[in-house]
């Protein structure tokens, strides 16, 4: 089997996809998709998010749940909401955030490759989170939530898709968060040839987000029995290339300053870091440096720069440095999954939400980060290492329903 392959997409008819397409599953509480899919009965958050059509206070991972996408997902088709490609194809996919765009290609990707680790990863899963993906996936016999995956340098690959992409697109749709999603079907047979032939020369390609996605799908296949032929033995995903995808920054609160005063905190942290105050909010331009929010005070910390272990590609990244040289060390926090003192701000909302976050009472201290690169989290993968929790904001998320993969 090749690295990846065409498939029949199920996705929205002709003038359905505004009604269809939602954020993703995992982006939004099951009060936030109540909320969105008022008044919407065909979003895709009645099959992705299957509770909300369900008592307020049913488990989300009760039985019931998963009867109900199902259910929703087959009344769905049966409606002509979403509708199957007769035969396979790939498609191309755009997705606008204000001044940023990204185009890359939906595609099936080889479980077997997956397992292999050619198509690699950088974190950790969660046994519950994975059981939840096999049980949805089983229960709508689809992958409905695309794993986000990129490739290197390829400008063959890319010059194909901004080609696929010159025309009108079958979906144009701009979704609540204002991301605009375009998609166009490739269904020439010697593009479709070209576009496998060209991924099969990789060494390997990276999964960005969907780590549970991706899992859930391995475990699938084989429960099925890995038959290459089969659309199971291959998993849901869009590819984009690397350098066109954005990461912002994925700060850190702390609730107390760990019995420190604030010129005893200042004092540690000098140790390891120059310190400089700033007249506004800091958020950093460039690696190893740090924004700190404290008593209404922005600054900026510069780690000493013999401190950084520059051969290592997990002990250098950012998140890294300020977990070894200062989160740990001076607020004793050394588990970030578990410690309850410590939370985490996607960059998406802004350094006005550390400083809301401070202001309130609510955290002590907030620091700003300078955004993981796509580099650093390849270099990671490669060296089959984990990153630490929390070292990636992707944007613009990729939109459910826009194409599903039916396993038969």
């Amino acid at each position: 089997m090749s690295l990846i392959r065409p498939f029949r997409g199920l996705r929205p008819a002709a003038g359905q996809a505004e009604k269809v397409v939602a954020p993703p599953y995992d982006v939004l509480n099951s009060a936030e998709a109540r909320q969105q899919a008022e008044g919407k009965p065909w979003s895709f958050l009645h099959i992705s998010k299957p509770e909300i059509d369900l008592p307020d206070d049913i488990d989300p991972y009760d039985d019931a749940v998963y009867a109900k996408a199902g259910e929703n997902f087959r009344k769905t088709i049966e409606a002509g909401i979403l509708v199957r490609d007769a035969r396979p194809c790939y498609y191309a996919y755009r997705a606008i955030m204000g001044e940023h765009q990204q185009t890359g290609l939906v595609a099936a990707a080889s479980v077997r490759d997956y397992d292999s680790n050619r198509i690699r990863k950088h974190e950790f899963t969660r046994p519950k989170k994975e059981d939840d993906r096999v049980r949805q996936i089983e229960a709508v016999n689809a992958q409905t939530g695309p794993v986000l995956l990129a490739y290197p340098d390829q400008p063959d690959i890319d010059r194909i898709l901004a080609e696929a992409s010159e025309g009108e697109p079958v979906i144009d749709v701009t979704a609540d968060s204002g991301v605009r999603h375009m998609l166009w079907v490739i269904d020439d047979e010697a593009t479709i040839e070209d576009l496998t032939r060209l991924f099969d020369d990789f060494k390997a390609i990276y999964i960005a987000d969907g780590h549970h996605r991706s899992a859930a799908a391995s475990r699938v296949c084989h429960a099925r029995g890995c038959d290459e032929d089969a659309p199971h033995s291959a998993f849901l995903s869009v590819i984009f290339p690397h350098h066109q995808m954005k990461i912002l920054d994925y700060n850190r609160v702390i609730r107390d300053l760990n019995g420190l005063s604030r010129e005893e905190l200042l004092e540690q942290i000098g140790e390891n870091f120059t310190i400089e105050e700033k007249t506004g909010a800091f958020s950093p331009d460039q690696p190893a440096t740090f924004g700190m929010y404290l008593d209404g005070q922005w600054y900026r910390l510069a780690l000493k720069p013999e401190l950084i272990p520059k051969e290592d590609p997990v002990r250098r990244l950012d998140v890294s440095l300020l977990a070894d040289r200062l989160i740990e060390p001076v607020f004793g926090i050394s588990d970030p999954r578990t410690d309850e003192r410590i939370d985490f701000v996607g960059g998406i909302r802004g350094m006005g939400e550390l400083e809301r976050r401070v202001d309130s009472g609510e955290m002590a201290v907030a620091f700003s980060l300078f955004p993981t690169r796509m580099e650093d989290l390849m270099a990671v993968a490669d060296a089959n290492e984990v990153m630490p929790p929390k070292s990636t904001w992707f944007e613009p998320k990729l939109a459910d329903g826009l194409v599903s993969h039916v396993l038969d």
